[in-house]
């Protein structure tokens, strides 16, 4: 059983910073792809940012320069710190991560919730 726990949400004024954290618990061979997804009220889920196994990393266009994923492979944890805040970017963030063990499959955590007032 693997169990995806999400920490760091909150409520920041434009302009502020937040550090989300994504720690994976449980039977764990490896780890693939580590991402952050967010949806929005009345929206899709969409891909925030992505990091793989050997460091590569990738970002939706609005938050390139703003946003910047990282992993911790001992710790099995993915964080995604976010700076220049806008309220656009007030979503429920979700972590995702596609993790081998006999077979491969995706986890989702539960979502934080990022609120950024104006």
């Amino acid at each position: 059983q693997v169990q995806l726990v999400e920490s760091g949400g909150g409520l920041v004024q434009a302009g502020g910073s937040l550090r989300l954290s994504c720690a994976a618990s449980g039977s764990i061979g490896s780890i693939n792809f580590m991402e952050w997804y967010r949806q929005a009220p009345g929206k899709q889920r969409e891909l925030v940012a992505a990091i793989t196994s050997g460091g590569s990393t990738n970002y939706e266009d609005s938050v390139k320069g703003r946003f910047t994923i990282s992993r911790d492979n001992a710790k099995n944890t993915v964080h995604l710190q976010m700076s220049s805040l806008k309220p656009e970017d007030t979503a429920v963030y979700y972590c995702r991560m596609t993790i081998r063990n006999r077979y491969e499959y995706q986890y989702w955590g539960q979502g934080t919730q990022v609120t950024v007032s104006s």
